[in-house]
């Protein structure tokens, strides 16, 4: 994966693994931008369509490609997958 430029995160205000995936990447001092999908339905149709039907959130990507929710944010973090960011 080539170096990354920009990080979002789709998250809810109540959801605890969003809490989780952003605070991974805070301790990794990612920057990210964060759109809360629980204020803007528009945004929720726009996360759903970048993630290939994925609902639940948080969804997460990597300039364009997507890299999944929080569970799949740890695998990449225990495979040294977040250095893309040094």
């Amino acid at each position: 994966m080539n170096k990354v430029n920009k990080v979002v995160i789709y998250t809810s205000s109540l959801c605890g693994f969003c809490h989780k995936a952003k605070s991974l990447l805070k301790r990794n001092n990612i920057l990210f931008d964060e759109i809360n999908v629980d204020i803007n339905y528009e945004k929720k149709k726009e996360m759903i369509k970048r993630s290939n039907g994925r609902t639940s959130v948080p969804q997460i990507f990597f300039d364009d490609q997507h890299i999944g929710g929080c569970d799949e944010l740890y695998k990449l973090d225990q495979e040294n997958g977040l250095e893309i960011f040094q």
